[in-house]
């Protein structure tokens, strides 16, 4: 009995050993097979890199802002009895916009008027009594403070009517109206918004380091979308201060505006020509790999595998950048003309990675594209 176990117990140990060296033998070959296997190559788009000569200007996002402008509001309260404007309209400086009722203080000016009529008169009495001796000084007095007080009454109440004539402080372009006939107006409510559109001011801010490159009058050009061609204008203030949170600086144009194209609050496009050009690599901008640790291209070249054997794959070369214009980047080092740099794909490679170059189609690579390209 003791035999046939140990006989089966051999056997069993036996085929254990075979089973462990057949699996053995399988994990090395699936081993050797993992470390020699070469991904398939990616399929990229490239283009060769050269040198152009880019004109030296900074662009930045500016906005319209008049130059002058208010909410037309109610100085006195009371109740809507004209409208003297139409909505959109140009207006000159003291037009009148709205007419409050003002039936009760011109009743009040009749009775000032009056009783300052009658105290001139007394007044004028009083002095003709006081040159012959007759009147005390004191009743003279009194007399001539009467009258000062009936003129200033008279004023008062006058210079209340002329408050309910809500008149345009300046000439400009109207908005859009705020109040309805016989409507009730508190003291502060707003009637309308007018803005001066001629000229008119763009602000825009530009990096601190960028400042020292602008001047007061220097020329500059904006552009909106919607608006027609670009207008010039001049740079006609800088900011003293620097934005602590942003590190830029404020600056401000001024524009004719003359054909009234550009509105308050519109945003737009400002391009300042700094003068003599720089000469850089222009790639498109898909063909940036942009990280925190470094901006970086993938050129393609002649790669080695493992092995020793020659395909063809991609290296990474971090660049410095500089600006954009339309699909444009501008790279100012890192890369030397007439290399084969990868334009579309970048997310998906690595150093080393094989590429397969399609260039059937390729990304936007235009300096000036159309607004319906963009």
């Amino acid at each position: 009995m003791s035999k046939r176990m140990i006989l089966m117990l051999s056997v069993m140990a036996a085929l254990v050993v075979l089973l462990g060296g057949v699996k053995f033998k399988q994990v090395q070959t699936a081993i050797a097979q993992a470390s020699s296997f070469q991904p398939p190559p990616e399929a990229v788009t490239t283009t060769v890199s050269r040198r152009e000569q880019w004109p030296a200007s900074l662009d930045a996002i500016g906005t319209v802002v008049a130059v002058h402008g208010v909410t037309v509001s109610a100085d006195l309260p009371g109740i809507v009895d004209r409208i003297a404007f139409d909505s959109g309209h140009a207006v000159q400086a003291g037009e009148v916009l709205v007419q409050l009722d003002t039936k009760q203080e011109e009743a009040q000016l009749v009775a000032a008027e009056a009783q300052r009529d009658l105290t001139r008169l007394k007044f004028e009495r009083a002095r003709g009594l006081a040159e012959q001796g007759i009147v005390a000084k004191a009743d003279f007095d009194q007399a001539e403070a009467e009258n000062k007080q009936a003129e200033a009454r008279v004023g008062e109440i006058r210079a209340t009517i002329q408050r309910k004539r809500i008149r345009a402080p300046f000439t400009g372009v109207l908005g859009i109206r705020q109040v309805n006939l016989g409507q009730y107006l508190s003291a502060g409510d707003p009637v309308v918004s007018l803005q001066a559109l001629r000229p008119i001011y763009v602000n825009f801010a530009v990096p601190q380091q960028d400042v020292g490159r602008l001047r007061v009058g220097g020329a500059i050009s904006v552009s909106a979308e919607g608006a027609g061609p670009a207008m010039t204008g001049r740079i006609t203030a800088i900011d003293s201060i620097v934005n602590e949170g942003t590190r830029n600086v404020g600056v401000q144009a001024t524009f004719a505006n003359d054909d009234g194209r550009l509105h308050p609050g519109m945003f737009v496009e400002t391009r300042i020509d700094l003068g003599a050009g720089a000469t850089v690599i222009a790639l498109p901008a898909s063909a940036i790999n942009y990280a925190p640790y470094g901006d970086s291209v993938f050129v393609v070249a002649d790669v080695e595998g493992p092995k020793g054997q020659k395909y063809r794959g991609v290296r990474q070369q971090f660049v410095k950048l500089g600006g954009g214009r339309g699909d444009q980047v501008a790279v100012l080092s890192g890369l030397g003309p007439g290399e084969e740099v990868v334009t579309s794909g970048v997310f998906k490679l690595r150093p080393g990675a094989a590429v397969h170059v399609n260039n059937d189609v390729q990304p936007g690579n235009n300096p000036a594209p159309k607004p319906e390209d963009n």
